[in-house]
């Protein structure tokens, strides 16, 4: 009984320590997803203003729509990008979040 014990408290403690190193890369990756969703948050409010004013000083309505056609396929291209990038940016956390679990998951087969 005692060694079912030890062997008990031992995978406790592994499956402890694992939540932990999981938690930690998930904290990690989150924040890594937060400023990049900050950096483009700034990105697109910027260009957003930039072609506001370029509207506002177009000579003509057809160069203003024009402006805004510009604006439009570039605020959408940046989208899908981001859009892009945030995915593989969760599929990274999950993957960190799920490696310290790995050698568990062989030990449980």
């Amino acid at each position: 009984m005692f060694q079912n014990f030890e062997q008990t408290s031992k995978f406790g403690k592994e499956a402890m320590d694992n939540g932990l190193k999981s938690f930690a890369a998930v904290s990690k990756n989150m924040q890594a997803i937060a400023a990049e969703a900050t950096e483009y948050s700034k990105k697109a409010f910027e260009n957003g203003s930039v072609a506001v004013e370029k509207m506002f000083a177009a000579k003509s309505p057809e160069k203003a729509l024009e402006v805004q056609a510009d604006y439009m396929k570039q605020a959408y291209e940046g989208f899908v990008a981001q859009a892009s990038k945030l995915g593989e940016l969760y599929a990274e956390m999950a993957k960190d979040a799920y490696k310290p679990f790995e050698s568990l998951v062989v030990k449980a087969k």
